[in-house]
């Protein structure tokens, strides 16, 4: 999946596949990757316009429970 670098202390890269409905995030800290699945497009949007995107994904992302899976 294609990442693009985004601007957050603690992501480096972020991709999305509206298809399947699969949300990539590269950690900048540990350089790991997750993918996390069954994410709404809405959310997908929701986070990348998120003005913190470190407290997007601690506050509001997580709750949500989205199945995920360590990729590197």
């Amino acid at each position: 999946m294609k990442r693009e670098p985004i601007d957050s202390r603690v992501i480096a890269s972020m991709g999305y596949d509206p298809a399947w409905r699969v949300l990539e995030l590269e950690f900048l800290e540990t350089g790991e990757i997750y993918d996390y699945f069954e994410v709404p497009p809405e959310i997908y949007a929701a986070f990348r316009s998120a003005a913190s995107k470190g407290s997007y994904l601690n506050t509001t992302f997580k709750a949500y429970g989205y199945r995920y899976v360590r990729v590197k």
